[in-house]
């Protein structure tokens, strides 16, 4: 790690000028990639440097043909690692937390994010369909049906299979062959449009109230309906029909000024590539969730497969007999999204010992919500309406609040934390509140409750509870692998750790 943070220093040294920087390292989602708030910018390392040449080269362009995506401002000379514009913390995916958490009831404030969302969509796919762009793309310069196969096999290997599912080879190799044909065919007369591939709201920042697009490295040239596919039935977001059939019409709307299309044609080539997609996140999900036993993709198994239910009802899956009894058994013998236990690996079947505990979490996973505040100004409300949790004081500690070089700094700021940690007395005190919030955050997971919440309070808001809040965040998502929502309300900073 510290490697990491001395080749980030080196290049916002070499791009400013600047000899001294702090280095925060940022919640991860689910690459590989490492994220980093290196002074005013974003620092970006990846295992891949072809993969963040990619990035680089589609953002420059992408930024040239005003598309809100990050400016890279530097990167090394191998690209092994980059800096980029800094968007803040809030993602369209965060934004939208209260329509999830009810059930897929969005308030219009959150609907109207989405129609400006989504409205932007044809401005990517047609402004970045140049050849340049193509050129740049990693692994691939276009979705072809190689690509296609290779999703589609995604899909029987590391979702059929690990889940224990017995079929004929023959017949399903027929099956996807013929489907394969069918994604092919259905975009062969578009013209040249850049796919995003991974377009969905956790790769989406708000700044300003703004929609702007990260995390597209792995785009290519292909057809408009995958991305609009990949947006709308992302399976955490449980949009209810009416609300994706409004979104639809705002992008046809936008879609005009580039390539009028009828909606019902529209329509019939969409489902198909919504279809697909299902296929490809099941794939995914059963790679990061049944083999690398990440628990945030078993959790979002069983709303892949509630979209895959209703393709399957609307008869997208007609066409192919065999691939569609194989999903029907999918849909109606593993109602949670996973096979008998018995074929499954221990930390899957352990985790799924309780049903009615993994049901509740797989929908609705724990959050944690931890705030820094002052006393002077009031303890945070808890907004999720379960009136529990704790409050910490940490006013015992030593405070550097009363001493002049620290008062325009925060517990984030190195000084500070010296000074904190110089007497052992904060960190003393903090072993005590993990203590506290460790047997509190296991039986909530044991007993599939959603929300807990955590505040920690001092004289400022500004050091003490500070430099606390963040302690408590970072661990409970390392031990736990929870959702955590940090809010450092007097400094005004805020930072999210998705679910491991």
């Amino acid at each position: 790690m510290c490697e990491v943070m001395e080749r980030l220093k080196k290049l916002y040294r070499e791009l400013t000028g600047r000899l001294e920087v702090s280095v925060e390292k940022l919640p991860g989602a689910g690459s590989n990639r490492q994220y980093f708030r290196v002074g005013e910018y974003v620092g970006v390392i990846g295992t891949s440097c072809e993969e963040n040449k990619a990035f680089c080269t589609i953002s420059s362009i992408l930024k040239s043909e005003q598309i809100p995506v990050p400016a890279v401002v530097a990167h090394s000379e191998d690209y092994s690692v980059y800096l980029e514009e800094d968007l803040g913390d809030l993602s369209l995916y965060d934004a939208l937390r209260n329509g999830r958490e009810n059930g897929g009831k969005y308030e219009e404030q959150e609907k109207e994010l989405l129609r400006n969302t989504i409205k932007l969509l044809p401005d990517i796919q047609f402004r970045g369909g140049k050849e340049e762009i193509f050129c740049a793309c990693y692994p691939q310069k276009s979705l072809d049906d190689v690509g296609v196969m290779f999703d589609l096999n995604y899909f029987k290997y590391c979702f059929l299979k690990l889940n224990g599912v017995e079929f004929d080879e023959y017949r399903l190799q027929a099956d996807l062959t013929n489907f394969c044909k069918a994604i092919c065919d259905a975009s062969s007369d578009a013209p040249d449009t850049f796919l995003y591939r991974d377009f969905q709201a956790r790769n989406v920042m708000l700044k300003d109230g703004r929609p702007y697009f990260i995390d597209f490295q792995g785009g290519r040239k292909g057809p408009i309906y995958y991305d609009v596919a990949s947006f709308l039935w992302q399976a955490s977001s449980k949009y209810p029909d009416s609300l994706r059939n409004e979104l639809v019409d705002v992008y046809l709307e936008s879609l005009t000024k580039y390539y009028p299309v009828e909606r019902t044609v529209f329509m019939d080539k969409l489902h198909l590539f919504v279809f697909f997609r299902i296929l490809q996140v099941l794939g995914a999900y059963g790679f990061r969730g049944l083999w690398e036993k990440k628990e945030y993709f078993i959790k979002s198994i069983p709303l892949a497969l509630e979209n895959l239910r209703q393709e399957i009802l609307l008869g997208t899956c007609d066409g192919y007999p065999y691939l569609k009894e194989l999903c029907a058994q999918l849909v109606e013998n593993c109602p949670s999204g996973v096979a008998p236990r018995k074929q499954m690996s221990e930390k899957v079947s352990n985790y799924l010992s309780n049903d009615k505990a993994y049901l509740q979490t797989s929908v609705k996973p724990l959050v944690v919500t931890v705030y820094s505040f002052s006393f002077k100004k009031g303890v945070p409300a808890d907004t999720s309406g379960n009136g529990g949790g704790y409050v910490f004081d940490c006013r015992s500690t030593h405070n550097p609040g009363r001493f002049e070089e620290y008062k325009q700094l925060t517990g984030l700021d190195k000084p500070v934390i010296d000074f904190l940690e110089e007497d052992g007395e904060i960190l003393t005190f903090l072993e005590s509140v993990y203590k506290i919030v460790d047997f509190h955050t296991k039986r909530f997971l044991e007993r599939g409750f959603t929300n807990l919440f955590i505040a920690c309070g001092c004289t400022g808001g500004r050091h003490r509870s500070v430099y606390s809040a963040q302690h408590v965040a970072e661990h409970l998502h390392e031990k736990f692998g929870v959702e955590v929502h940090l809010t450092h309300r007097e400094i005004e900073r805020k930072a999210d750790f998705a679910i491991k």
